[in-house]
């Protein structure tokens, strides 16, 4: 019999990260500009040991923006393979955080985050790149469909 360490040190690695969904009454979604990289994206990182995707959520919204909204219903679930820097694939959760008024309350987190701020599905679509712009029309139909949306490999 293989022993529990070996067979798990053998298995692939994936990476968890966690964000979440908000937008102004309008339905303009918040965005951040993270200092360390060329898009924007949103509010959110990777899931810590011991955290679940939601916490890891509520977690990163609290440290990124000052903001503790409920952390709501799974949007989308988006697995991206190996990208840029990033040499194994990540599992991306996006959870739908709700409403907040032009940023009422929001205290950015200068040492990661440049700049935030609200963004129609087309203003989004020329500062991410195009997988994020996947997931956002995705969690877009999601919260609409009262739903959760898969996004695998060649698929959107």
């Amino acid at each position: 019999m293989i022993p529990a360490d070996v067979f798990y040190a053998g298995l692939n690695k994936v990476v968890a990260a966690a964000a979440g969904f908000m937008t102004d009454p309008s339905g303009r979604v918040l965005l951040v500009k993270p200092n360390y990289r060329d898009h924007w994206g949103w509010p959110g990182g990777h899931v810590d040991e011991g955290e679940s995707p939601e916490e890891a959520c509520g977690r990163e919204l609290l440290e990124e923006l000052g903001l503790t909204p409920p952390v709501g219903r799974l949007l989308v679930v988006h697995w991206v393979p190996p990208l840029d820097d990033r040499p194994i694939p990540l599992v991306h959760f996006l959870f739908d955080c709700g409403t907040v008024a032009d940023g009422d309350g929001v205290v950015l987190q200068a040492e990661e985050l440049d700049a935030y701020g609200f963004f129609t599905a087309e203003e989004a679509a020329g500062i991410m790149p195009s997988y994020l712009t996947a997931r956002l029309a995705a969690a877009e139909r999601a919260r609409a469909a009262r739903t959760t949306v898969y996004i695998g490999h060649g698929t959107a």
